[in-house]
């Protein structure tokens, strides 16, 4: 599974030696994080394939690692089975128009990216768990219950 870091000026996915035989790749993946237009979250990460492995592996619904070329755009994309995955979608970077990652850091990550972060890349589960908890303004109406019979 791959590791997100995060700072300040970017994204870093950390792939494991075997990710970067899969995926054909010498070194992680470093994406600008003002070029990262949208976050979603999936189940089935498999629906968002575009194109073919170049270079890349595939073995249908078991693993997909590489690069994927489709008519017009780049991707890359790392899957695992029917795993929870996030499909980061990028507008200006150099390499790549989509990341498509297997992570159950996917909503660790949507939440990171709204917060202030050092200038020191960190985990995005660190972000998360170290980020001071929001305080609401709001007052709560108090609970009524019906009295006992």
């Amino acid at each position: 599974m791959v590791t997100l870091l995060l700072d300040q000026t970017q994204l870093e996915v950390v792939l494991s030696p075997i990710e970067r035989a899969a995926s054909f790749r010498r070194e992680n993946i470093r994406i600008a994080r003002d070029t990262i237009t949208k976050v979603q979250l999936t189940d089935d990460a498999w629906t968002w394939l575009r194109g073919v492995p170049n270079p890349g592996t595939h073995i249908p619904s078991i693993l997909a690692a590489g690069t994927w070329k489709a008519a017009g755009s780049t991707d890359f994309v790392l899957i695992r089975r029917r795993r929870p995955s996030v499909v980061v979608d990028l507008d200006g970077d150099d390499e790549f128009r989509r990341l498509i990652l297997t992570t159950s850091h996917g909503l660790a990550l949507t939440q990171a990216l709204r917060l202030d972060v050092s200038s020191e890349p960190a985990d995005v589960e660190e972000i998360v768990a170290t980020a001071p908890t929001p305080v609401s303004k709001e007052k709560r109406r108090p609970v009524i219950r019906p009295r006992p019979a």
